[in-house]
């Protein structure tokens, strides 16, 4: 489900579906920020800062049950982060947050995630200057904070892959922990903006051996869990505890950084349900293709959940697009590719060629 700029004192009762548009001001960059960089922090294309591209923010969202006979997932936009919470903005810039939460053993931790992440965010005393470092202590207070409110009937507790993304001006900043995903679209090309942490990888595999934990059939955390990093799922013997903070099971992101260009079409956020039916290149041609017919975010999303539906995803569907346009795609240009051949090539085919000729004499 979807909360728009609606989080104050959130409740299941309060949930809806809706889409947010909202245009971004003059170019800045989080590189212009001063902060100690995480090694989890990957940042690309800080070479090529300077342009004139100023994207104008617009979005859409669908989630959908699935095949499931609970919902699991849930969701976030919020337009304006310091106006929501009535902070300081950064020199009158619009902080945007996006966030899709895929929630397991429950929906306790999504929803607490979902509703508590952007105020802890916004509530650290380094924001909006230090944005790297304030996602990565908010993803992990808005752990420690789930441990807190869990009920004894909640032990062990319910878990969720959290992943966000903010737009500051021009830059756009991808935490992510567990296994929902981030697709940007440039010119077309799917480019991934998340690494999904699952045990079959092989960083994760090394990082969680060296904490005393194992993989079961490259697929389960400790034989319990089918992703590495994740909120809540306090409780598990082996995994995370309070009293054990240094256990395998971590909730801290991975982020990924760049400066959006003119090239940078779309951001596509989804839950795991998605990707499970959907490569990368092939979510990214499907919603320019509607792009191009309607040019409406929000019926996008529907669309590609419909065809993950019809595809056969068996999970819950979640999918946040964010537009950095008014315009939809442009048409893809086909590039004529020409054919050479070498010298010694071209000889040889002559010679091959010779050799079929037949002679005169033996037509006769």
């Amino acid at each position: 489900m979807c909360v728009k700029d609606e989080i104050g004192e959130a409740s299941e009762e309060t949930e809806r579906l809706l889409s947010c548009d909202a245009a971004v001001g003059k170019g800045s960059s989080f590189v212009n920020c001063p902060t100690n960089r995480s090694e989890n922090t990957v940042t690309i294309d800080d070479v090529n800062l300077v342009t004139d591209f100023v994207p104008i923010i617009r979005c859409g969202e669908c989630s959908d049950i699935g095949n499931r006979s609970y919902m699991e997932d849930t969701h976030i936009c919020i337009s304006d982060l310091a106006e929501k919470f009535g902070c300081p903005s950064l020199e009158g810039e619009t902080i945007s947050f996006y966030g899709v939460f895929d929630g397991h053993g429950g929906k306790d931790a999504a929803h607490f995630v979902r509703d508590n992440l952007p105020r802890i965010i916004v509530d650290d005393s380094d924001f909006p200057l230090e944005l790297e470092k304030v996602i990565i202590r908010s993803y992990l207070e808005t752990d420690l904070q789930f441990a807190k409110t869990c009920h004894p009937q909640l032990i062990p507790s319910s878990g969720t892959t959290a992943l966000s993304a903010m737009i500051l001006g021009r830059s756009l900043l991808v935490a992510n922990a567990g296994d929902c995903r981030a697709v940007l679209s440039q010119r077309g090309v799917a480019i991934e903006m998340s690494k999904d942490h699952k045990p079959s990888c092989a960083n994760e595999r090394k990082r969680i051996e060296s904490l005393g934990g194992f993989i079961v059939d490259d697929a389960y955390l400790n034989g319990e869990l089918g992703v590495t990093r994740a909120l809540g799922d306090w409780g598990f013997e082996g995994l995370k505890d309070i009293d054990q903070p240094d256990g395998p099971l971590i909730a801290e992101p991975e982020l990924k950084k760049i400066m959006l260009t003119k090239e940078d079409e779309f951001l596509l956020i989804g839950s795991d349900g998605i990707w499970d039916v959907f490569s990368n290149q092939n979510a990214v041609d499907f919603a320019r293709r509607q792009l191009q017919q309607h040019n409406d975010a929000t019926a996008c999303c529907k669309e590609l959940v419909q065809a993950a539906k019809n595809r056969g995803a068996m999970d819950n569907l979640t999918i946040v697009m964010v537009c950095f346009h008014v315009d939809p795609p442009p048409a893809r240009t086909m590039q004529r590719r020409r054919h050479t051949i070498s010298t010694k090539g071209f000889h040889t085919l002559s010679d091959l060629l010779k050799e079929k000729v037949v002679s005169p004499t033996s037509l006769e």
